[in-house]
């Protein structure tokens, strides 16, 4: 385990060198209006070019690599341009990071709570009324674009539960639907792939075997169904979690939340080209850090696997 744990730390390295370089590559592409917070139109190419040189973004691109990978290796992200100006933007994320979190948190207690049970509702009881209304629900989740639900949601429960349609700090019922959106996709996938693996495992010999020795239906249901239909899940439920936590992008930005979901489209409309680069390393950073706790924790739920032999891995 702990050569695998090595071998992975390494490659998750690499695989964050190669991103941070792809991404900073694509940032170069962009206008060059992303790199000044106002009066762009009103330079000429003399002022336009003496700014950019004193920002080193007229040095070799190697060299702006090495400064850009220094700068990370200390803990500097860079300054805003155009979001707020000449700010470093450590100073930006961090006052976003508890929002993010509450509402991730919220979210996945929801997630979890809902989805999960629902899931193995569907498995118990496969082609009854529960099976086909959970189908119902996960097949219109996953077919109606999550725009449209949560705008209905954010128009007409506000409205018939009287709660604001907008996030207020200062009234915590406002946080409830945002909350609630943020869980309907994962509720709708945790069901979904519940209730596959535990009728999976449903239709293997030794759950046969078990009930026709006379073990108890409860016991094969907690004791092996259950815990063998969790394992494939445990890999990808870090990465969910973590991206659940980050912040969403949308729901953040429709109910007007001030997270780090909600900044990075208005970095990305206000073309504050190094925000936009630090958000999308950082989003980066915890895509990859989620795989690898995945694969340890489908270890660790699962002790037949041997991440450190050949094939254990993914």
């Amino acid at each position: 385990m702990l050569k695998y744990v090595i071998k992975r730390i390494l490659q998750s390295m690499v695989t964050l060198v190669i991103v941070a370089t792809v991404v900073f590559l694509m940032l170069r592409l962009m206008p060059e209006e992303g790199y000044f917070a106002e009066g762009y139109d009103k330079m000429d190419e003399a002022q336009i070019e003496a700014a950019l040189t004193e920002m080193g973004l007229r040095d070799p691109l190697p060299v702006q690599l090495g400064n850009f990978f220094n700068g990370i290796l200390h803990g500097d992200l860079g300054k805003s341009i155009v979001f707020r100006p000449k700010v470093p933007i450590t100073k930006i994320i961090g006052p976003k990071i508890p929002y993010s979190l509450y509402f991730g948190l919220a979210s996945i207690a929801i997630s979890l709570g809902a989805g999960i049970p629902l899931g193995m509702l569907m498995a118990r009881f496969k082609g009854g009324f529960l099976d086909n209304l959970g189908s119902a629900y996960v097949v219109l989740i996953k077919a109606v674009p999550a725009a449209v639900y949560f705008l209905f949601l954010q128009l007409y429960v506000s409205d018939a539960l009287k709660i604001p349609m907008l996030f207020n700090e200062r009234k915590p019922v406002s946080w409830i639907l945002p909350a609630i959106c943020m869980s309907l996709g994962s509720i709708a996938t945790y069901a979904m792939w519940i209730r596959r693996y535990m009728v999976d495992e449903l239709n293997k010999d030794y759950i046969k075997l078990a009930r026709a020795k006379g073990l108890k239906n409860s016991l094969v249901m907690s004791r092996h169904v259950i815990r063998n239909a969790f394992v494939p899940m445990a890999q990808q439920l870090p990465t969910n979690i973590l991206m659940t936590i980050s912040g969403s992008i949308y729901v953040e930005s429709l109910f007007s939340i001030p997270g780090m979901g909600g900044l990075l489209v208005s970095a990305i409309q206000r073309q504050d080209n190094t925000l936009v680069q630090a958000l999308v390393l950082i989003y980066s950073c915890i895509g990859i850090l989620g795989l690898f706790l995945g694969d340890l924790l489908m270890a660790l739920c699962d002790p037949r696997i041997k991440l450190g032999k050949k094939g254990g891995g993914r």
